[in-house]
């Protein structure tokens, strides 16, 4: 709802007009992973080591929010970074634990398990506080970076020109589910933050988001697809 409209030469759809907003669901958690070879603790020894090594960096781009924190980070620490792009995570992860890339911003649902298990490295969350899943992980702003202004979030929509009465009812039903802690619970171990908003909500922070993704991607120089 913002990427794919951000970074396309044609946008397929336009995310303002194109569907009916329900109910804003919540926000990603991304961490900072890099390989063991990385001889780098935390953000403030990884930039340093990274600049000590122009063009040498490999780092996986499997996701648009992934590739985006890499792009920001870098342009901020002035570095120069090589991006790998994949399909997906899951590949992704299985090349940072081998070597062959050094570094990725990704969700946990592959990456933190190795981590924990001493193959992989954490040094950051993107969340503006520690999750419950690493509480021992700095946000990047506790670890001396800047903050990225790009949030991955997810929302409820529905086609377009969905009946008044039929959002009413989906918004109460969702939001409800949102409130039950057995859910609360669930969705917190996949290292996702609840954040439920009203139609109206949505519909406008769609649009900022449209509006900060498309600033993020010509300040950063990526090429449009």
């Amino acid at each position: 709802m913002s990427a794919v409209p951000a970074m396309r030469k044609q946008p397929p759809y336009d995310p303002t007009t194109g569907f009916t907003p329900i109910t804003k669901i919540g926000t990603f958690s991304y961490f900072l992973f890099t390989h063991p070879s990385v001889p780098a603790s935390n953000v403030a020894e990884l930039i340093a080591y990274i600049r000590a090594n122009p063009g040498k960096v490999n780092y996986a781009g499997p996701t648009t929010t992934g590739t985006m924190a890499a792009v920001q980070l870098a342009g901020f620490a002035n570095l120069d970074m090589v991006r790998v792009p994949y399909k997906g995570e899951g590949a992704a992860t299985i090349d940072l634990v081998s070597g062959r890339v050094q570094l990725m911003f990704a969700t946990p649902t592959n990456a933190l398990g190795p981590a924990k298990e001493g193959r992989l490295r954490v040094l950051a969350t993107l969340l503006h506080e520690r999750s419950p899943l690493a509480p021992q992980v700095p946000t990047m702003a506790e670890a001396g970076a800047p903050p990225l202004s790009i949030v991955p979030w997810a929302g409820l929509f529905g086609p377009a020109g969905l009946p008044k009465e039929i959002v009413a009812r989906l918004h109460r039903e969702v939001t409800a589910l949102l409130g039950r802690s057995e859910v609360r619970e669930q969705i917190a171990r996949q290292a996702f933050e609840v954040q439920s908003s009203t139609a109206d909500e949505l519909a406008a922070y769609t649009k900022e988001q449209v509006t900060v993704w498309k600033k993020a991607v010509q300040s950063s120089g990526l090429p449009l697809e």
